[in-house]
């Protein structure tokens, strides 16, 4: 039951009247007609912009259409109150016997409340983390795969088919730096003392597994081979190692990607990434030219020269793009345009990339080389983790036991658990600056939003379990619960909390629009905040108790309620990954 939309049919069907009666013109366009909860609350349970939107295309004052409407929509049964506000704004309140039809639908359909068809089946690649295969991953890389793989969650509950995906940068320089430090490690496995490991290579302890596997598996050999024959070798074997290492740690989050797309497979057998230049090319959209200096570029750095370029300036760009080094190897750029050629090859118009900080400058570019390669037709999307700062009970906290340099995402994970990071990670915007402190999340108190809403589903299953003391084998699935008199929910309160459990299903649809699962966090702490709120109504007036020993109706009915906000808020927590808890440890 999405409330909004059943309010928004109402309201068309209002118009329509208008139309036939000739009280409004014929043609109106009513797309940009919405339905939402008024700026404050006290002006109503829902309100329309109607009147204001459609009075240009009719030629009439927006208070006019507004009056008109008004009548119309006091005839509908549900409706308690119409009022006419500002310029023409429709404030509308409704009986309490509309709101607790909420939460029957909220028991019959359980944690599927609120599921929708907005995608109605479109094919959306929703790429993530896409780390460097060199190492473990850091809690740098933790909040893009939280919200990535929330996202995709959200897209899917809401009718979108969606596909998980993994970028492997395995070529380059990164990876060959991996495999030098895996074969010192390697000679290190062997008895030698290969002292302090060289500046540019990778000198964390993870490293020394690899190392070890190398001398297991060929023991002394590989010394005798030229770097030639062993690098390719060992950079197999450490590859392999370290994507094993990253999926475990993306397992440790529950997160499983549907594909890991390797660069390398780029150009192995076919060379996608000419016949990416080459497209282009038959645009015109490739040329040979010289790139201006970058402002700032060390002089001596930089090389002037006549280069393959893609015309990104065309859609947007600041400068043209550089396909080709001076070496006759391709760009990163060029790689990743043939990465973005190959997702429009399978079929997916709407991309979603999921980039750090660090990458926030590589936005217009792979907006323009979609733009070129699809013809305009296919849609890019980018959404920037901004930077996460550890800390500990208010303290900064740098280093890693085995890294060395960063704090990995395991460390954290095992420190405070995976619900609490999935959970934090979400609790800002994602392209605002995050501050995580280890402390502070394990705290029970409503100052920590993971433990409060959990909570909140821990409280509401406890209620069950203390009515049966007054009336046994009264469970959630019962049918003096299911087929409870709701007409019994007329405390303001309660009616509150119906409120609010209605707008889930439009909560989780807009976020799903904007792609921005952390509106979804927000409102599970709002929610839950408004439980226990009521909890602690009924401790201080005992007639508004959840459990009336002698009055089986109104438990029955509390209960109910109480069943709805467990269900909404398990919903909501699964969407983002999380778990909702029975009890709390």
């Amino acid at each position: 039951m999405n409330v909004h939309a059943l309010v928004h049919a109402r309201i068309l069907l209002a118009l329509e009247a208008l139309q036939r009666e000739g009280a409004l013109p014929e043609g109106l366009d009513f797309a940009n007609v919405e339905v939402s909860p008024p700026r404050e609350a006290a002006h109503g349970d829902l309100a329309s912009n109607a009147a204001l939107v459609l009075a240009k295309q009719a030629k009439m004052k927006p208070r006019d259409i507004a009056d008109r409407l008004a009548e119309k929509m006091k005839a509908v049964p549900e409706v308690a109150a119409v009022e006419v506000a500002g310029a023409g704004f429709l404030n509308l309140r409704f009986h309490p016997s509309f709101w607790h039809g909420v939460v029957a639908a909220v028991l019959k359909d359980g944690t599927s409340f609120g599921r929708a068809d907005l995608g109605k089946g479109e094919r959306i690649n929703v790429e993530f983390v896409s780390a460097n295969p060199t190492g473990p991953m850091h809690v740098g890389h933790t909040r893009g795969a939280v919200f990535g793989d929330a996202l995709a969650k959200l897209l899917q509950f809401t009718g979108y088919a969606v596909t998980s995906e993994y970028y492997i940068n395995d070529a380059g320089a990164q990876v060959d730096a991996l495999a030098r430090s895996a074969y010192l490690r390697y000679r290190e496995a062997l008895g030698e003392d290969i002292g302090q490991i060289p500046e540019g290579l990778y000198p964390g302890d993870y490293v020394k597994p690899v190392g070890q596997a190398l001398a297991k598996e060929h023991g002394s050999a590989l010394l005798n081979y030229p770097e030639e024959r062993w690098l390719p070798l060992v950079r197999e074997m450490a590859i392999a190692a370290m994507l094993a290492e990253i999926k475990g740690d993306l397992a440790a989050l529950n997160i499983q990607h549907e594909v890991f797309f390797s660069e390398r497979s780029l150009t192995a057998g076919t060379d996608q990434v000419r016949e990416t230049i080459e497209e282009l090319r038959g645009k015109g959209l490739v040329f040979e030219g010289r790139l201006e200096k970058p402002k700032g570029h060390d002089d001596g750095e930089w090389e002037d020269r006549e280069q393959t370029l893609f015309r990104s300036t065309d859609f947007g760009d600041d400068v043209d793009r550089a396909l080709m080094k001076s070496d006759g190897s391709y760009t990163y750029f060029a790689a990743d345009m043939a990465y973005h050629r190959n997702k429009l090859a399978r079929g997916f118009k709407t991309l979603i990339n999921v980039f750090g900080a660090d990458h926030a400058g590589y936005i217009t570019r792979m907006k323009a080389a979609v733009a070129a390669l699809s013809d305009g037709k296919a849609a890019l999307d980018i959404k920037v983790c901004q930077l996460v700062k550890l800390f500990r009970a208010g303290e900064p906290v740098r280093m890693s036991k085995r890294a060395g340099t960063f704090v990995t995402l395991r460390e954290v994970v095992d420190e405070v658990g995976r619900d609490p990071v999935r959970f934090m990670m979400l609790y800002r915007k994602n392209d605002a600056p995050l501050d995580f402190d280890m402390a502070k999340v394990l705290e029970q108190s409503k100052d920590n939003p993971v433990f409060y809403v959990q909570y909140a589903h821990a409280r509401a299953k406890s209620v069950f379990r203390n009515a049966q003391a007054a009336f046994p084998g009264l469970t959630e699935n019962s049918p003096q619960v299911l087929g409870a008199d709701l007409a019994r929910l007329d405390d303001a309160g309660e009616l509150d909390l119906i409120r609010r459990l209605a707008a889930y299903p439009v909560l989780v649809q807009s976020a799903a629009r904007a792609h921005e699962p952390h509106r979804l966090a927000f409102y599970l702490y709002d929610l839950a905040s408004a439980f226990h709120a009521q909890w602690t109504r009924g401790n201080d007036s005992p007639h508004l108790r959840f459990i009336q020993p002698e009055d089986g109706s109104l438990t029955a009915a509390r209960l109910a309620l109480i069943g709805a906000v467990a269900n909404v808020v398990a919903s909501g927590l699964a969407l983002l990954g999380g778990m909702a808890r029975d009890e709390m440890g």
